[in-house]
């Protein structure tokens, strides 16, 4: 007679993934075929919004604040987190329920279609500049492929900001191109012309550093810093910091 429990396994992982990620994106349909789009597209190949599961980088109940938001990605990962009615897979860190969500995004038209999307309810998103707009108490802060966009005096300002912001052992995840790897990072910023154009903006200088560089900004400000890499599967040469206040 043959069992009824499954091993867990691999399998589980990725059916619980696919799973996520339908959920994620389907509000997306109402704000129109752009959005729905672009969410399936960049929550299915970009490799770091299921690393942020796997590895619990995010904490259950965490106060997240999501620096250069776009259209509300992370925001709508954390709502199907929420409502996913299955066994979270054996291999993954602790699911990051109850998550309290804050983004602020530049972009009028990217904040309007996070807000079509997501509608009123836990998540707030705020048109706004990253480097005026007020931050709340955080015990976490995203800020994923946008901070090249400001001049280096002003990367720096805002990363001392978010010290600020941080909860004593809150967490900085920080990625970035590593301007080193010249091949993957010319990649990169030709493809985030690219995006930039398609998604209806005006496409700004931009300001790389070398991963070490970024590495030795965030130890100067107080932060316990490691690195992750975070292009499998692109060509790019992103780099995942992850900055712990201590």
């Amino acid at each position: 007679m043959s069992s009824s429990l499954a091993i867990p396994g691999p399998a589980d992982a990725d059916r619980t993934w696919h799973e996520l990620h339908a959920a994620a994106c389907q509000p997306y349909r109402r704000a129109g075929r752009f959005a729905w789009h672009f969410a399936r597209g960049k929550l299915g190949r970009d490799p770091v919004f299921r690393a942020l599961l796997m590895h619990g980088w995010l904490k259950p109940g965490a106060r997240v604040l999501d620096i250069g938001c776009g259209q509300g990605l992370l925001a709508s990962l954390l709502r199907a987190v929420d409502g996913h009615p299955g066994a979270w897979p054996p291999g993954w860190a602790a699911a990051p329920g109850g998550a309290r969500y804050a983004g602020i995004e530049l972009m009028p038209r990217d904040v309007a279609r996070a807000r079509n999307a997501l509608g009123a309810g836990a998540a707030r998103i705020e048109q706004g500049d990253m480097r005026t707009a007020p931050y709340p108490p955080s015990d976490a802060v995203v800020i994923f492929d946008v901070l090249h966009y400001i001049a280096p005096h002003e990367q720096q300002a805002v990363l001392q900001r978010v010290h600020a912001a941080l909860a004593p052992g809150g967490r900085l995840l920080l990625r970035v191109g590593d301007a080193a790897d010249r091949r993957g990072f010319a990649i990169s910023q030709w493809v985030d012309r690219t995006v930039t154009r398609i998604r209806g903006h005006h496409h700004p200088p931009t300001w790389g550093r070398p991963l070490r560089e970024w590495t030795a900004l965030l130890a100067s400000l107080g932060f316990a810093v490691r690195t992750e890499p975070m292009s499998r599967g692109t060509p790019f040469a992103n780099v995942l910091l992850i900055g712990e206040r201590a």
